[in-house]
């Protein structure tokens, strides 16, 4: 009798552990399922969210400006010890002038914020959609005394310029990078220098280059601009190709868009800032003429390259294409 109770007790003690490694392995293979499905849900979820973030779009942030007027040599050192260079650089950008001509009595256009990086304080705006398809394009705003450039309607640099003074106006109207010299002399006055000039209008004589910037139009028609601008526009701008004999115009170089009006009678239009911070942005009017030049500029066929010929036929030259370079 006691070996057969000691027989079965051993039994049951065997078949205890067993049921008991069975159960405790299901609850522990159950919980590791319900751990490793929350952590798969997790990763996609994040997977999810990482793969398309939601852009927030950046707000347009608008200048303000103040005009200071600097009526005395105190005054005017002051100004110059409150800016450093490169903010002095940017603000006589604004200006329109060269730092050296700053004198008593004058008034500058101040942004509250001085960033140093010149694109912040632009006219122009951004992207300009009825640019967008046309490769490079210069504006020349004569009304703001501003250049920019565009490429493919985007915006890539702008400055200030100064165009023809009243008794010589710089003409308006949709012209061509025609040719370019990284000197030349002035046929008006011999003992003028134009140095990164870009000739825009060839049998007037008119292009862009570096000259002196006094703060207002001032030229003989042509454009002047700052030494930095003016060496950018020479690097950027493509010329015109020529025919053989260099007497056709076969293909035109970028489109200069040269327009608005200045107003000579009133204060300087950027110091009109400081009470409507958008004034000098393009008008309606001025978009009206951007349009009218672009439907001009998509009409010449000068713009574009011209398709091969196929196989033994001749191309016969375009009507256009008889004007002489003189």
């Amino acid at each position: 009798m006691d070996k057969d109770l000691t027989y079965r007790f051993f039994n049951a003690l065997i078949i205890l552990a067993v049921v008991t490694f069975v159960i405790f392995s299901c609850d522990t293979g159950a919980t590791e399922m319900k751990q490793q499905e929350h952590t798969s849900k997790e990763e996609v979820k994040d997977t999810v969210l990482n793969a398309s973030p939601v852009k927030k779009k950046e707000p347009e942030i608008i200048m303000t400006y103040k005009v200071d007027s600097l009526p005395t040599r105190a005054v005017v050192d002051s100004f110059k010890n409150r800016f450093s260079k490169e903010e002095q650089h940017l603000i006589f950008a604004l200006n329109r002038m060269d730092a050296w001509r700053l004198d008593a009595g004058d008034k500058l256009v101040i942004p509250d914020t001085v960033t140093g990086y010149l694109m912040d304080y632009s006219p122009f705006p951004k992207q300009l959609e009825i640019l967008d398809s046309i490769p490079k394009t210069v504006l020349i705003n004569q009304r703001i005394q501003g250049i920019a450039l565009y490429e493919g309607g985007k915006l890539v640099r702008w400055g200030p310029v100064s165009s023809g003074k009243r008794s010589t106006p710089t003409p308006n109207g949709l012209f061509y990078g025609n040719y370019k010299a990284r000197k030349k002399v002035s046929t008006i006055n011999p003992d003028w220098l134009m140095p990164y000039y870009f000739n825009f209008m060839n049998f007037e004589g008119v292009g862009v280059h570096e000259y002196s910037m006094p703060g207002y139009p001032a030229s003989h028609a042509c454009v002047r601009l700052r030494k930095e601008d003016a060496t950018y526009v020479y690097d950027w701008a493509q010329q015109w190709k020529l025919d053989k004999r260099g007497q056709v115009i076969e293909r035109n170089g970028t489109p200069f868009m040269v327009f608005g009006k200045y107003d000579y009678e009133n204060p300087f239009p950027w110091l009109k800032m400081a009470e409507d911070p958008k004034n000098n942005f393009l008008t309606p009017a001025e978009r009206d003429t951007l349009k009218n030049y672009v439907a001009k500029y998509f009409k010449d066929e000068r713009n574009f390259a011209k398709p091969e010929p196929p196989a033994g036929e001749i191309a016969l030259p375009l009507g256009t294409e008889i004007e002489t370079i003189q």
